[in-house]
């Protein structure tokens, strides 16, 4: 399975992914969407946006980022917002 087979993960974020050393979606499950896209901010995209977190939070749950719960997407705005 590659990256761009998860919900979310287009050639641009399977890219960034790749850039931080993340290069298969167990990879990415261990490493989780927040860490993922931390490094991402990090090292790749200083302007990766809540948009990409919830993308990948999305992808490690196998879900459309539409499709995370309220409760998940709080959590992931708190996050983003403590990073910014």
């Amino acid at each position: 399975m590659e990256l761009t087979d998860l919900p979310n993960i287009g050639p641009m974020l399977a890219k960034n992914l790749c850039a931080i050393g993340v290069k298969t979606p167990e990879a990415l499950q261990e490493m989780g969407p927040e860490q993922a896209w931390l490094r991402i901010r990090l090292q790749v995209d200083s302007g990766a946006c809540l948009h990409q977190l919830q993308a990948l939070a999305g992808a490690v749950e196998n879900v459309s980022k539409k499709d995370l719960t309220p409760e998940r997407k709080g959590e992931l705005k708190a996050f983003f917002d403590s990073h910014k």
